[in-house]
């Protein structure tokens, strides 16, 4: 098959906290070196995007470096965690923003939804963007009519086609920007994490019509932290690390490598604390692992604190914890409604909940969410991968580590057994 995308040697700079060069002397500088044909001469200088370390230079390197080809009809996941160049590299490929340095060949017309109402105005109604939208990728008004009822049952807005979008909620936005870009037929569709908006009923359909796209032998390139969503659609994985590609290869494969380095982050990994905002009702400001180790054994227990200070009372309150895999689906969600006092009232205050893991994890990554709201709706707040911990077969006794590897089940909970012989 044909490459439609080719990217080579793309690099992003970025200067933080102005706009320019922030002199009229550098900017001379640099307008010199233009008028002789040489290279920016701050190009030189900069450090690689590490949002955990504070640097010396004004100069940020977003992307450095980067090299891949995307063939017709291919599914691209791009995976990495925030803050690894992902978001800049989609502005890149669609042209909202241009690489510092390297050149990209894009072969067709590309369709983005890289945030919630991307290419949206928001005092036009849905029908009216939808036409904008059409008009922007190159389609006549006749190719959206044709279209019309179909985008219009996906996003499953039809009651409010004609309100301004600006009313809409996010989650209604993300419908109907999905279903534009995904039915007017580009030959390269790239979405972002953007989905995460919407509801599990609309991710399911939003999957589904990313698959029909590809079958039909146009190119995704998908963007997300839903692991699971990312292996059932990639054929490959892009990993990026610190504006770097450390990783380009089959799926699976990439998600070992994503998983993995979690492991390897230079982050403090056991602690966290945040500064309080007083907008929250409730906010998680400090969370840790009591037990810290490299490597957990399958019958460890896991000790978890973290402090939540209210700012408003609050009534049916909990804190919950979820243990994700590898993929992202949820193994164990814990939380307190056992304890019925906690549910009554909550007044203004810091509160600190500690709570055991039991031992029922079998050998894996995992990572650990951390959220505080009313049961069964959207949290006040939340820590997403907050901790990531690997289980391992560490015990020493041979019997106990085979009957951990093998029993079978999502979790190796174990039971105490009475035994009687007669």
């Amino acid at each position: 098959m044909q490459t439609v995308i080719q990217v080579e040697n793309v690099s992003k700079q970025y200067r933080l906290g102005k706009v320019g060069s922030g002199t009229l002397r550098d900017d001379l500088t640099v307008f010199w070196a233009g008028l002789r044909g040489k290279e920016n001469p701050f190009l030189k200088v900069g450090e690689e995007n590490r949002r955990d370390e504070k640097g010396n230079s004004d100069y940020v390197w977003a992307l450095r470096d980067i090299d891949f080809a995307v063939k017709e009809g291919d599914v691209l996941g791009v995976i990495g965690k925030n803050g690894a160049g992902k978001s800049t590299l989609l502005k890149i490929l669609s042209r909202v923003t241009t690489p510092t340095t390297g050149s990209i060949k894009v072969k067709g017309r590309i369709a983005s939804l890289l945030e919630v109402g991307t290419g949206f105005h928001p005092d036009l109604t849905g029908r009216e963007n939808m036409f904008l939208n059409g008009a922007i990728l190159g389609m006549t008004q006749n190719d959206v009519k044709l279209k019309f009822d179909e985008i219009v049952a996906f996003s499953g807005v039809e009651k409010y086609i004609d309100t301004p979008v600006k009313r809409y909620s996010s989650g209604m936005y993300v419908r109907l920007a999905f279903a534009v870009a995904a039915h007017l037929e580009p030959e390269i569709l790239i979405i972002d994490e953007v989905l995460a908006v919407g509801d599990a009923d609309f991710q399911k359909k939003c999957l589904g019509k990313m698959k029909d796209v590809s079958g039909q032998g146009r190119t995704v390139i998908f963007v997300s932290h839903n692991m699971g969503a990312v292996k059932s659609l990639c054929k490959t994985g892009l990993v990026m690390q610190h504006g770097r590609v450390i990783a380009n290869t089959d799926i699976n494969s990439a998600i070992n490598v994503y998983t993995g380095s979690h492991i390897q982050s230079d982050e403090t990994p056991y602690s966290i604390t945040r500064d309080k905002d007083p907008k929250k009702v409730c906010q998680i400001i400090s969370a840790e692992i009591l037990n810290p180790k490299e490597s957990f054994d399958v019958f460890d227990d896991i000790y978890v604190k973290f402090t939540v200070v209210v700012n408003e009372k609050v009534t049916g309150t909990s804190p919950m914890i979820n243990i994700k895999d590898s993929t992202q689906d949820i193994v164990k969600s814990f939380t307190s409604d056992q304890h019925t006092e906690l549910l009554d009232e909550w007044l203004p205050g810091t509160y600190t909940f500690i709570t055991k893991l039991p031992s029922i994890l079998k050998k894996g990554l995992y990572s650990i969410d951390l959220e505080i709201g009313k049961l069964m709706v959207s949290p006040y707040d939340a820590l997403n991968e907050a901790f990531t911990i690997n289980i391992d077969e560490l015990s020493f006794n041979p019997s106990m580590k085979s009957f951990a590897s093998y029993r079978e089940g999502l979790v190796t909970a174990r039971f105490d057994w009475e035994i009687n012989k007669h």
